[in-house]
């Protein structure tokens, strides 16, 4: 599914109409044993199950009326069969009842306020991950994003692409660390690429800005315990001209290159410093440049694609699987990906994932 000019996962349906009408189908189900079955078999003890069912899945009202359905229900059957133990199973359906009332409520304000966190983490994704256009000239891009929770929107990977008066200026990274820490360090840093991009002329100065602003988030939120807070980026420079890519590598994953049915990992001659260790181990950054043909594809991603393992621990084959793509429009490539990743770890991702599509079109 492509939303806002980005594949995104599927949300997970909620719960399908018959398996709410569950605690329904128990009522019946027992209600019918316990009428055609002996009573020794005693299967009315059962009814209690039925309000506790509903706990998980329905409002409160709709609780207490299954509870007291399934009261109404053991006191009619201790009228057919007087031996049956009426009572005590019915003290024990309105105390099961009352429990699950109470189990209903503290679950819908436990969704209220789930969904409120959601309603912030969707803010914090259109800051980090903001919608941006398909193409820019002759260049058309796509972008993926996938968290490795289910629950989540966005984690510590981040994208953006800003059509500047130097050409179209890409960036991809990855902040070390999960959870909120991680998506405040990801926003310091592209919102530092954001204004870069426009203001200066070579990306070595957009580098050190965006070293900068990562610094000075660490210092305002120091990381907990002993590592350090740092993050890899890959700046990616294409002239409105085209013909030519220029890649800076801070220590992030090389893209790969797609000509005529080959594939190349466009490594760095000397690395960059990662963002935030400049200051530890130099700040001398480098620029490669790379030839860039009409209809070739670059695929900008994370290491959360590169290391996404099967059940074996064998990693996902990225380079290989490259390889096999036919030329096809970065769209279509990246909902490849996405189903083959899933289809590939089964699924279950242990880390988030981010890319980033490019192809340059002939006119």
């Amino acid at each position: 599914m492509i939303e806002s000019g980005r594949p995104r996962l599927r949300r997970r349906p909620g719960p399908g109409r018959l398996v709410r009408l569950s605690p329904v189908i128990l009522t019946v189900v027992i209600g019918s044993l316990a009428y055609a079955t002996p009573p020794e078999m005693a299967f009315s003890r059962l009814l209690p199950a039925a309000p506790a069912l509903a706990a998980a899945m329905w409002p409160v009202l709709p609780t207490v009326l299954l509870g007291t359905v399934c009261l109404l229900l053991m006191i009619g059957l201790g009228m057919v069969f007087p031996d049956l133990g009426t009572w005590w199973t019915a003290a024990g359906i309105i105390a099961v009842t009352v429990a699950a009332a109470y189990g209903s409520h503290v679950r819908l304000q436990r969704e209220r306020t789930l969904f409120q966190v959601r309603l912030v983490a969707d803010a914090a994704q259109q800051v980090v991950l903001s919608p941006m256009p398909r193409r820019f000239g002759r260049v058309e891009i796509e972008s993926l994003y996938l968290a490795a929770a289910a629950e989540a929107r966005i984690g510590g990977d981040f994208y953006e692409v800003v059509d500047t008066p130097f050409g179209i200026r890409l960036l991809i990274g990855d902040v070390r660390g999960k959870g909120l820490p991680a998506v405040g360090a990801a926003a310091a840093i592209v919102n530092a690429f954001r204004e870069a991009a426009y203001d200066e002329t070579d990306m070595v100065a957009i580098a050190r800005r965006m070293d900068a602003s990562s610094m000075r988030y660490n210092g305002a939120f120091p990381p907990e315990g002993p590592l350090e807070r740092f993050a890899t980026a890959l700046l990616v420079e294409i002239p409105h001209g085209g013909r030519r890519i220029d890649i800076l590598n801070c220590g992030h994953p090389p893209p790969l290159l797609l000509n005529a049915g080959k594939v190349r990992a466009l490594e760095p001659t000397t690395p960059s410093p990662l963002l935030s260790l400049a200051e530890l181990i130099g700040d001398h950054y480098s620029v490669d440049t790379f030839d860039f043909a009409p209809d070739d594809l670059l695929l900008l991603y994370t290491d959360g694609i590169a290391e996404a393992r099967a059940r074996d621990g064998e990693f996902f084959p990225l380079a290989d699987w490259m390889g096999r793509q036919p030329p096809t429009p970065p769209d279509e490539l990246l909902t490849a990906l996405h189903r083959d990743l899933l289809d590939y770890s089964r699924g279950r991702l242990d880390d988030d994932i981010a890319a980033l599509a490019v192809r340059l079109c002939e006119s």
